[in-house]
């Protein structure tokens, strides 16, 4: 028997735009250009995804769980009519100031996931658009992607010491990956 192949997405600036406003209905949730595609094409080459997902906006009053369920709703259902499946989405509540250990750069999402799962985090790719996504896939020996899409782009250029595989957007790394 073969262990199932993992990746973990950050969300927003990933799969979907970024906002300096928040995300804060389904109807601002908006899908990058080929993200749902790459998803789908993620899970025809054998991986289960999973997001992985700082959510500070709930802290801050800006939106409730409620709401980011019906978000994340909308989300697996353009996934799904796409031809994809997301097996599972951790979303980190606390606010940037919170002393919790789920918050990115922190690692907590990712290691639930690996409890969860039984699923061993060294070298499964994490793919982010912020430094913080990158740190928390080093810090459990996760394989940190880049996307320019997002703030993808600002963290490049403000972290020009970074070493790990840089690709346009999501769709490109999921080909990258599979191929």
């Amino acid at each position: 028997m073969t262990l199932p192949r993992y990746i973990l997405l950050d969300r927003d600036g990933v799969i979907n735009h970024d906002s300096d406003a928040f995300i804060k209905s389904p109807d601002e949730w908006q899908p990058i250009a080929g993200s749902l595609e790459a998803i789908a094409l993620l899970n025809q080459a054998g991986y289960r995804v999973v997001v992985v997902t700082n959510q500070s906006g709930i802290a801050r009053g800006l939106l409730d769980e409620s709401v980011l369920e019906k978000i994340h709703a909308k989300m697996l259902s353009l996934v799904a009519e796409k031809g994809g499946h997301i097996s599972a989405i951790y979303y980190c509540p606390h606010g940037a100031d919170s002393t919790c250990e789920c918050r990115k750069p922190k690692a907590g999402m990712l290691t639930r996931f690996a409890a969860e799962f039984q699923a061993e985090l060294t070298a499964i790719p994490v793919i982010g658009d912020s430094l913080r996504d990158l740190q928390a896939a080093m810090a459990v020996g996760a394989q940190p992607i880049l996307v320019k899409t997002g703030k993808g782009q600002h963290t490049l250029t403000h972290n020009p010491q970074l070493i790990v595989p840089v690709f346009e957007n999501l769709y490109d790394a999921a080909q990258h990956l599979i191929s």
